[in-house]
């Protein structure tokens, strides 16, 4: 009943898992309804690891952001940001540089109350309520434009939310929107899940999502290759390592380096040059 009445006062529909309180219920969390916790733990049936890449992600989150930092950029656009977790985007930036402008992105109200409500009293940031496939939406939204300069370098973030755009040529058209729209000296990061480690394990999970309605759109047999998700690069220079699994995108000294086999997710960051 309490979950119930906390859905209604938020204002969806707690019978419909969502990947945003998934993730929460694999990093420990407690913003999570009884579908979403029944939808994760027949993901886990499958793919036991799926905690580890989680964690994984949120390393590799911290690692490109403090890179980003390193090259100069200071605002940043964080599409389809999930739950409030530790070593979120604004607390990385405005540690290693203080002043950095950052923007929540995310369609699930109960992601962006929870955000802001923490963040409220953080002038430098702001969380919008919006789909991540409208780019006219998020990057006119009154309060993007009021803390965004359009004319110096953004980062622009999709950590492991093209997958659930199953559409190809639809995640294909966000991605470019996205980089036509930013300043030269702009970047696109992009962290997805990829099929090729385990391909039995990836369309069983592909289809978990689009039975349970995690994935709203066209159905989809599998999770993209690794291919794949390197061609929404396109437009862009890659920077270094490339287009890698994530634990061996530049990672700090001593960090442990899982294989693909437990960590089956690529991420890497282009430049917009033009």
């Amino acid at each position: 009943m309490a979950e119930t009445v906390r859905a209604e006062r938020l204002g969806f529909d707690p019978t419909v898992p969502n990947d945003a309180r998934i993730f929460d219920y694999y990093m420990g969390g407690k913003d999570n309804f009884a579908a979403d916790r029944k939808a994760a733990r027949h993901m886990l049936d499958v793919a036991p690891e799926l905690p580890l890449m989680c964690r994984e992600g949120r390393r590799l989150l911290s690692r490109v952001v403090r890179y980003l930092i390193g090259a100069g950029v200071r605002q940043f656009i964080d599409l389809g940001c999930g739950l409030p977790t530790m070593g979120n985007v604004h607390e990385v930036a405005q540690a290693a540089a203080p002043g950095s402008r950052v923007v929540y992105v995310d369609n699930d109200p109960v992601v962006v109350r929870h955000s802001q409500a923490l963040l409220e009293q953080n002038d430098d940031t702001v969380v919008i309520e919006a789909d991540l496939r409208d780019t006219r939406a998020v990057l006119g939204h009154p309060r993007v434009e009021a803390l965004i300069d359009p004319d110096l370098p953004v980062a622009v973030l999709l950590h492991f939310t093209l997958i659930l755009v199953p559409d190809d040529d639809e995640a294909a058209r966000v991605v470019a929107e996205y980089r036509d729209a930013v300043a030269p000296g702009s970047y696109v990061a992009i962290a997805h899940s990829v099929c090729d480690p385990k391909p039995e394990a990836s369309a069983k999970l592909a289809a978990i999502y689009r039975d349970t309605g995690v994935v709203d759109g066209p159905r989809r047999g599998q999770v993209r290759s690794k291919a794949e998700v390197e061609s929404f690069f396109d437009g862009l220079r890659v920077v270094d390592p490339g287009i890698v699994y994530i634990p061996w995108w530049r990672p700090d000294p001593g960090e442990s380096l899982p294989g693909p086999e437990t960590v089956w997710s690529v991420g890497g960051v282009g430049r917009v040059e033009r």
